[in-house]
């Protein structure tokens, strides 16, 4: 059955993910919220950014952060899967494409990464902050998951150990959490930092993300086609690199 291998490794996330729902729930609540009261309602109470309220350029980096986070995550749990339990090399086993392994692992990231997006949508009910969903927001949303998802797998097969995990996390992650807009504008920063920014992928997500959800904002579409790019190629990094474990 075509994408049979999809659907089974997806269901296979799933029905984990719903063990440890209320677990995941609250820490993808409570991580947010800390940076909403420390910066929010801290730091940038009563300040404006692009004629905005602070709180509502916050919000939507806050979204991208934690939705980014959660996504990423995937890549903590294949490697328990893989080290301790060899579910992978099961999948390597079974009668499925190898891209479908890819995909099922993805669809099971951006799974996760709704569930902050969820509770930021109710922080700004809870701020009187009005955020847009609307349709561009939803496709920026899917490619920015669809990123970070597949940075997650391509890290898991990459490393070797728990601390290779960590590793990844303070060079790569940490960095992009604070550094590619999220809570300051990248044009308010050094040249140096703008750099260093500029490779990130966060970074254009936020942007877009933060312009779809700005009512009246103007939209950068460019930026549609850059994280398309940015998402084929992590696919087919993907695809190279499940290769390369299987032999």
């Amino acid at each position: 059955m075509i994408l049979a291998g999809v659907r089974g490794i997806y269901l296979r996330e799933i029905l984990i993910l719903r063990r440890k729902l209320i677990k995941t729930l609250m820490a993808a609540a409570i991580s947010p919220a800390l940076f909403l009261l420390a910066f929010g309602y801290g730091v940038g109470r009563g300040t404006q950014i692009s004629g905005v309220d602070y709180l509502a350029f916050l919000l939507p980096g806050l979204l991208t952060m934690s939705s980014m986070n959660q996504a990423y995550s995937i890549a903590t749990e294949i490697n328990i899967s893989r080290f301790y339990f060899k579910v992978f090399e099961e999948y390597l086993l079974a009668p499925i494409q190898r891209w479908e392994i890819i995909i099922g692992e993805t669809c099971y990231g951006i799974t996760k990464g709704l569930i902050p997006v969820l509770i930021i949508g109710l922080y700004s009910l809870l701020t009187g902050v009005t955020l847009s969903f609307g349709p561009l927001f939803l496709v920026a949303l899917l490619l920015h998951l669809t990123i970070f998802a597949l940075l997650g797998f391509i890290a898991a097969m990459i490393v070797k150990s728990h601390s290779d995990q960590a590793t990844i996390n303070a060079f790569l992650i940490t960095p992009m959490m604070f550094l590619s807009g999220t809570f300051f504008p990248v044009e308010q920063m050094p040249m140096a930092i703008r750099a260093v920014a500029s490779i990130f992928p966060l970074t254009y997500s936020t942007q877009l993300i933060r312009a779809a959800l700005t009512p009246g904002a103007e939209v950068n579409l460019a930026l549609f086609g850059t994280l398309t790019v940015i998402a084929m190629v992590l696919f087919l990094i993907a695809k190279q690199i499940v290769a390369r474990v299987e032999l």
